[in-house]
Order: C-alpha cells, then sequence, then structure tokens
C-alpha cells in the first residue's frame, strides 16, 4: 500500500470516529433539560394525534455506545487496521498462518516418524499407514482421480490393473514423487481424414471392435508405420514412455469412437504434477502405499 493511500485510511478511519461520537454528543437529551410540563415533541403529528417524541436516548445505551468507541480505539492501537500501521502487537493474519502451519507440520512429523524408514511394500501392510495414506490421498489426489481411485475422463483409474508406467512400488513412487507428462501428438495433419479412419478401425479392431467405416488392412500399415515406435507393434504399449495398451478395454480419455477418433486426430495431453517437494519423502511414500492397496498391485508390489 502506498504511504499517500495509508494516509488517506488513517484521516478517513479517524474522521469517521470522531464524527460518530460528535454525533452522539450532540443528538443527546439529558433528561433534566426536559420541561416539567411533560415529554417533548419533534412537531410531527400524524393522523390528528400521533405524535413523534423526542426522549433522550437511555443512558445504558449510550454508554455501550462508547464502550464499542474505545473498544475500536483499542483494536485499532493494537491490531492491523490504520493503511500501513501494522499494530502495537505487530499481528498478520500471513504470520498467524505460518505459525499454525508450522505446529501443525510438527505434529504431522511426529505421526509420520512411526513410518520412517519402512518401504512403500511394509507400508502397504501396515493398516495405521494405510489410515494417513487415504487421509492424504483424499487432500491431494481425489479431485483427479476420484475419492475411491477410480478416476475421472484424461485421470488413470488406479483401482484397476492398468499402468501407463508400470505398477511396481518403485514405479508408483516415481510417478507420485517425480510427476508424469504424457504427449500424444496430433495425427490429422499427417493422416488426412481418411486415414484417421483407417487407423481408428484398426485400433478398435485390436480390443475385438469394429467400425462401419476405415480399412483395418490400410489402417494396420499406417499404425506400423507411424503408431508402433511408442504403441509397439502389437498395441500393447510401452510403461517405459507411458504409452498405453491398445488392446485392452481401458481408456484413458474414453473408449467411445467418437473419443478414440478426437485422441487420434487431435492428440491428447496429460500432466501428473510432481508431488515430492510438495509432500516430501514419507508422505510420498504412504500415499504410493495406499494407491497400491486400492487393489491394482500384488501383494508382492509387482504390476499385474
Amino acid at each position: 500500500m502506498s504511504p499517500a493511500l495509508s494516509a488517506f485510511i488513517i484521516v478517513l478511519t479517524s474522521l469517521n470516529i470522531a464524527g460518530a461520537v460528535w454525533l452522539m454528543l450532540s443528538m443527546r437529551k439529558r433528561s433534566d433539560q426536559e420541561p416539567a410540563a411533560g415529554m417533548q415533541t419533534t412537531e410531527h403529528v400524524w393522523d390528528g394525534d400521533l405524535a413523534e417524541y423526542n426522549n433522550p436516548l437511555p443512558r445504558w445505551w449510550l454508554w455501550l455506545f462508547f464502550i464499542s468507541v474505545a473498544f475500536a480505539i483499542a483494536y485499532l492501537f493494537l491490531y492491523p487496521g490504520l493503511g500501513n500501521y501494522a499494530g502495537r502487537l505487530g499481528w498478520s493474519s500471513t504470520r498467524q498462518h505460518e505459525e499454525q502451519q508450522h505446529a501443525s507440520e510438527a505434529q504431522a512429523e511426529k505421526l509420520l516418524a512411526h513410518f520412517a524408514g519402512k518401504s512403500v511394500v511394509e507400508l502397504r501392510n501396515d493398516p495405521a499407514a494405510l489410515i494417513v495414506g487415504r487421509n492424504l490421498f483424499a487432500n491431494n489426489c481425489a479431485l483427479c482421480h476420484g475419492s475411491d481411485g477410480h478416476g475421472n475422463p484424461g485421470f488413470p483409474n488406479l483401482s484397476d490393473q492398468d499402468w501407463l508406467y508400470g505398477g511396481s512400488p518403485v514405479q508408483v513412487e516415481a510417478s507420485i514423487a517425480g510427476g508424469r507428462a504424457g504427449v500424444m501428438i496430433p495425427w490429422q495433419a499427417a493422416l488426412g481424414s481418411d486415414g484417421v479412419e483407417n487407423v481408428l478401425a484398426y485400433v478398435l479392431s485390436l480390443s475385438g471392435r469394429s467400425v462401419p467405416a476405415g480399412d483395418v488392412a490400410a489402417g494396420k500399415q499406417l499404425f506400423a508405420a507411424n503408431c508402433v515406435a511408442c504403441h509397439g507393434e502389437d498395441g500393447k504399449g510401452n510403461q517405459a514412455i507411458g504409452a498405453p495398451n491398445l488392446t485392452d478395454h481401458i481408456w484413458l480419455y474414453g473408449g467411445s469412437v467418437d473419443a478414440v477418433r478426437t485422441s487420434i486426430a487431435n492428440g491428447r495431453q496429460g500432466q501428473m504434477p510432481a508431488q515430492l517437494e510438495r509432500l516430501g519423502p514419507q508422505r510420498v511414500k504412504l500415499l504410493a502405499a495406499y494407491v497400491l492397496s486400492l487393489g491394482a498391485g500384488g501383494s508382492d508390489g509387482a504390476a499385474h
């Protein structure tokens, strides 16, 4: 905040308080100043006999008002509220948040110390570790992968047996810690509309499906010339680069004809953010253990 704006706020706030006090003092009527004949009116009369009285404010109400003014002045002296003035106590919402965060982190470290030194496989078999992992998943992963880990369009299902980058404890931990970036380049310009339809027909045939349009044989040739580098000659993908298996019935962006056609023609881009720097190695291990517990990995941690 600029010094000029800060000064403006200080002056405006001070005038506001002073004006409110002056208004109450100037409008106050003392009962001992009232005429003995009776209560004064404002001389406003409605319907011939309905008069507006000009009674003094109750003293208890006035005292409450002045106490509120005194509280406001004390608050503005102790806490920020007057421009750049930080307050006598030096409090700020940022500082309070940081203190609470540090206290929460210290408490969490005591909890995490119980799991220190354990491998992902050991943590997966520890019920207490899975409870912590479930809470971490709910707070950090459920928005994309769903609260049950079943995923959403464009976000992998973590409870099945299909892994883009491998389902071993080491691979799952690496995916969480370092993140993943998947890119499927668009092929519309290179293949043309007919070429996209032919590749679509061939890709769907790999999982036993067929479409009315498209030449499967021509699509197989285009696939061999353009797609095998990532998806393999058999179309079963490559976990080293995150290329999906095209021979099953699991589709990251949807398995409808239109969805697969869009994937081929326009390409896809997916980003799994790295979590190591934000969560730390211990929480990453607990997350990996919980993800594996969802049913996608074997008891020995190997991918199915």
